[in-house]
């Protein structure tokens, strides 16, 4: 009874218990028991693993950079490239077209390629990969042994002296026409600006200035000598209303005239004949 009694309280204290193995006797059942696995050791694993995560995230960032730049670098247009992706034009020369032509077209791809932010060496490249026929010929004699900076000046006088030397003429050429005072002065004003040479000083300007007025206004104008162009200009437009209102005084008399005439040619034909019958 007491052994019984024994495995009772024996199996009473191991209830929701683990159960433990028995010793195993030497030589009993020996080749049959698993021993049990030894605990892992969690801490070092996750240390490794968390170690070998940043290293592949971190080579995976490198080599997103380098991929990139890579595409970028690819990407890059050549400066021709940018300028036509950009609607800049091909020049063939000065010959045959209007010099405000050739300004206009210098401007417009100055314009472009400073929306570009070329430098001095790309905006010559670029100028260069437009040049069609004669102005590639032009190109062809002036490039070597000079700078980038020296040929961008020698490229814009290329295309801007025709027009200057055009402005220059119409500004030798220049007279007051039909044009009124006002019209005159801003035209002068603009086309001397390809004259310096021609009216450098004020007396220069204010005689060239007197000489294209019309002749009635000359004559007003002349006997005063006057070598302010500002009081020049202003003598000049006084005049001109003055002699606008004499020319309108004019026509309206003119016409009073034929008014009268014609009502007195009315009247002598309404009177009645008088004769001895």
């Amino acid at each position: 009874m007491s052994s019984r009694g024994r495995g009772r309280n024996v199996r009473g204290r191991g209830r929701g218990r683990m159960t433990v193995s028995k010793p195993v006797r030497s030589g009993q059942g020996s080749e049959n028991e698993v021993p049990p696995p030894p605990p892992p050791a969690v801490g070092v694993e996750q240390q490794d693993q968390t170690g070998d995560d940043a290293v592949s995230q971190a080579v995976l960032r490198v080599l997103e950079m380098v991929a990139g730049a890579s595409g970028n670098m690819g990407a890059r247009k050549s400066v021709p490239e940018r300028l036509r992706a950009n609607e800049a034009e091909v020049f063939r020369g000065v010959s045959g077209v209007a010099p405000s032509t050739a300004k206009y077209w210098l401007e417009a791809t100055e314009r472009i390629m400073d929306k570009l932010d070329l430098t001095a060496e790309e905006k010559l490249k670029g100028m260069v990969s437009l040049l069609r026929d004669e102005s590639y010929q032009w190109w062809l004699t002036v490039r070597d042994g000079a700078t980038a900076e020296e040929l961008t000046w020698e490229y814009k006088k290329y295309v801007g002296t025709n027009y200057i030397d055009a402005q220059r003429k119409a500004f030798l050429g220049l007279v007051q026409g039909n044009k009124s005072v006002a019209e005159y002065e801003a035209e002068f004003l603009r086309l001397s600006r390809y004259a310096r040479g021609i009216v450098a000083t004020e007396h220069e300007r204010c005689v060239r200035f007197e000489d294209g007025l019309r002749g009635d206004l000359r004559l007003l104008i002349a006997p005063q000598q006057e070598r302010g162009f500002a009081v020049l200009v202003e003598k000049a437009k006084v005049a001109e209303g003055i002699k606008d209102s004499v020319r309108q005084n004019t026509d309206r008399n003119r016409q009073k005239r034929g008014f009268g005439s014609a009502g007195s040619s009315g009247n002598m034909q309404k009177r009645p004949r008088v004769d001895g019958s």
